[in-house]
């Protein structure tokens, strides 16, 4: 036996699972509160309590975590061209599994400065230019960022001939230099700066989040907790040595405050009349929807889907649904009844959060006339062929609903336009175990391949809907 704890310390819910990694299985899971307000020890040994019941007492080879408390990795960007560099190092921090609070474009302001002071990010990411190209833009910002007293590390992957000039300029700062993220037009490179977010987030974040007593219990690992999912999510999708992958699949995980999108997918054009525009988007893409969540960013789904798309999907009346609106307002601990009327909402909500964030996610096709004849223009990533499509978060795993709420990641003829999945299988990770299997990947990639390809259950087969 070769036991293994997986961790992770959430905003509300530290989960924890326990794996034999030498047998491949799975142990069992619990959760409990987080208590980041007072000892993150408290909710860890509450869980562990929990997992014991089903376990039994078990001594533990080694334990990895991950966290999302207080508030995660959250950072602030900056780069020279909205749709180039700027979005560059946008990928670059999503990928790390950051929260991108900010993305500047151009030269900072005053007004900038002070948004950015206000933010206090975790880390800024300060990019521009491919190298031999643009520099006023990059040391233009560093020498505004060397105006104000900052005390957040910054890490430079802009034009590598500025790079060194930008670094004296910050002097006296945490300052670190990596390559690139577009050392030249159209080219991403944002592993160097996502390896690098993931240091920094070792060696200084944790302190920050009062995550330090329960990083000595650690054997190692602790990142944060949408890098794990990224890394689950990987290597479901592409397998390794002795197991194989999946195929592209994207995943939906859906909470109180914000819907994540994790693709595994090319997504480049697949005809030859077919024109790709922009900043080609890297096969392993996650976007985070701040505006779109079950409790906390519940207005959000509705200013997005419209009032009457919910009333539909819900079977409620407008004066119900604002009714329970300002309830959830008031109570977003509230949980549904079966059968109530917030059920029904929730439903809705559910519904609607995934098909808004897959949308912002997936790319878009138009149609324009060259004097080729008929040609598409291409936007994003085409998602059209993904075949999976893996779902988590408590309002899609503690429901009976769950592929006819997953199903609203599929393409849908009001949004035509969209690259959207056409049909898709859907697995449901109803043990929250992703990102447990993320942090255990790093060590046991062939046991976290089986154990996700044996837990996240197949829920049934959808296709693209005609509403």
């Amino acid at each position: 036996m070769k036991n293994i704890l997986l961790i992770d310390f959430g905003s509300t819910y530290t989960k924890v699972t326990a794996v034999d990694a030498e047998a491949g299985q799975l142990l069992g899971t619990a959760d409990s509160y987080t208590t980041i307000e007072t000892d993150v020890g408290e909710g860890l040994e509450n869980a562990l309590k929990k997992l014991e019941k089903q376990t039994g007492v078990i001594s533990y080879d080694a334990r990895y975590a991950c966290s999302s408390a207080a508030g995660g990795l959250r950072m602030v960007t900056s780069g020279l061209v909205p749709e180039l560099t700027a979005e560059a190092a946008r990928q670059a921090s999503l990928g790390a599994g950051a929260k991108v609070l900010k993305v500047f474009s151009f030269q900072l302001t005053e007004d900038d400065l002070d948004e950015i002071l206000s933010i206090k990010p975790d880390i800024f990411l300060l990019c521009g230019g491919t190298d031999g190209g643009n520099t006023e833009c990059i040391l233009h910002n560093a020498k505004m960022l060397a105006s104000v007293p900052f005390d957040f590390p910054v890490i430079l992957a802009g034009n590598r001939t500025a790079a060194r000039e930008c670094e004296r300029i910050l002097a006296g700062h945490e300052v670190y230099v990596v390559e690139n993220v577009m050392p030249k037009f159209g080219v991403l490179n944002i592993e160097p700066a996502r390896l690098k977010i993931r240091e920094i987030f070792l060696n200084r974040i944790i302190q920050a989040k009062g995550l330090s007593k329960a990083a000595e219990l650690l054997s190692g690992i602790l990142m944060p907790t949408p890098s794990a999912v990224m890394r689950a999510t990987r290597l479901l999708a592409q397998g390794c040595e002795g197991e194989t992958g999946i195929g592209d699949l994207i995943c939906v995980d859906v909470g109180g405050a914000t819907t994540d999108i994790y693709s595994m997918a090319d997504g480049m054009p697949r005809t030859a009349t077919t024109v790709y525009k922009g900043l080609p988007e890297p096969y392993d893409k996650r976007t985070v929807e701040g505006d779109i969540g079950m409790r906390y960013s519940v207005k959000g789904i509705v200013e997005a889907a419209g009032l009457p798309r919910i009333c539909q999907l819900s079977g409620l009346e407008e004066k119900q649904v604002s009714a329970l609106l300002e309830e959830l307002s008031s109570h977003p601990d509230m949980i549904p009844a079966p059968g109530s009327d917030l059920e029904k909402l929730d439903y809705a909500l559910a519904s609607m959060a995934i098909e808004t964030a897959v949308k912002r996610h997936a790319g878009t096709i138009e149609e324009t006339y060259t004097l080729m004849g008929l040609t598409y223009i291409q936007s994003g990533k085409d998602l059209r062929n993904v075949k999976q499509v893996i779902v988590t978060g408590g309002s899609l795993i503690r429901t009976a609903h769950t592929q006819d709420i997953a199903s609203h990641a599929l393409m849908n003829r009001l949004s035509p336009m969209s690259l959207m999945p056409l049909e898709a299988d859907i697995r449901v990770d109803r043990k929250y175990i992703l990102a447990a299997m993320g942090l255990l990947s790093e060590y046991y990639p062939q046991t976290a391949l089986r154990i996700m390809k044996k837990e996240l259950v197949y829920d049934g087969h959808s296709e693209q809907k005609n509403s």
